[in-house]
């Protein structure tokens, strides 16, 4: 269930919520000693698209505890003081503020060898920082008794977050599914903040991103992966916003 003190503003028919960069990390951190709060989302461009195509998708969203506005075009279509949430960002906030509570971390998601890195790299970042675990998944869905492995993982090592870095929209499916029988308070899907905070990954330059031109840099960064992503869903959102904007009820493109 969404926190009650956070509303939701409509971008597209996903509910965003409402909130600053310090109210989301706070959230995240005082969930410690709870038990299955739900899972967070956090909302894109490249998300929003995929709401568009699929209800099923767009439910997860809205039913999530919290979805995060993001990307810049989430943050630009909300209300006044809603701030950018970034995944990387978050990710290392919570851990520096968890510190001092022994806030208990997870790792789930990442290509063959990521999450041992990341779990380094945060570690040396900030001393007396507790991750707890790591799992790597395949690449297709997990079966019984992989699904096994991991959950008993989890009440193992009582992790108060599980960080899970699939990709949207994998991780967002696996966090309304299997995600939901895990032991833990939440779940936050940060998708490639698990190859950027590891070091696989270049981010963009801080300019870049406060300009709402990540997606260029990324697109530069691997234009045959990302190209047909960036060049469909870009035009697309812009439609749509532009709709939502002037009250048609019915987006460009549906």
């Amino acid at each position: 269930m969404n926190p009650p003190q956070v509303p939701r503003y409509n971008v597209l028919g996903v509910g965003v919520s409402a909130l600053s960069f310090p109210q989301a990390r706070d959230l995240l951190v005082g969930a410690q000693g709870e038990k299955n709060l739900g899972y967070v989302c956090l909302c894109t461009v490249n998300g929003l698209a995929e709401a568009r195509r699929d209800p099923g998708f767009r439910r997860i969203m809205n039913e999530s505890w919290l979805t995060t506005p993001d990307g810049m075009p989430v943050v630009w279509m909300g209300p006044p003081r809603v701030e950018r949430v970034y995944g990387p960002d978050l990710m290392l906030a919570v851990c520096d503020a968890g510190r001092s509570r022994g806030l208990r971390h997870y790792l789930y998601g990442g290509n063959p060898g990521v999450a041992g890195e990341l779990a380094a790299a945060l570690s040396a970042r900030f001393p007396g920082l507790l991750v707890v675990g790591t799992f790597t998944p395949p690449f297709r869905e997990l079966d019984g008794s992989e699904l096994g492995r991991l959950r008993s993982d989890i009440v193992r090592t009582g992790p108060d977050i599980v960080w899970v870095g699939l990709g949207t929209p994998k991780q967002e499916r696996f966090m309304a599914g299997p995600g939901r029988t895990l032991d833990a308070a939440l779940m936050v899907g940060v998708g490639a903040a698990f190859d950027f905070l590891s070091g696989r990954v270049r981010q963009a330059p801080r300019w870049i991103q406060g300009a709402g031109l990540e997606w260029l840099f990324r697109l530069c960064m691997e234009p045959r992966r990302l190209g047909p992503r960036y060049l469909t869903t870009n035009p697309l959102f812009i439609l749509r916003a532009a709709a939502q904007k002037l009250g048609i009820r019915r987006y460009p493109l549906d």
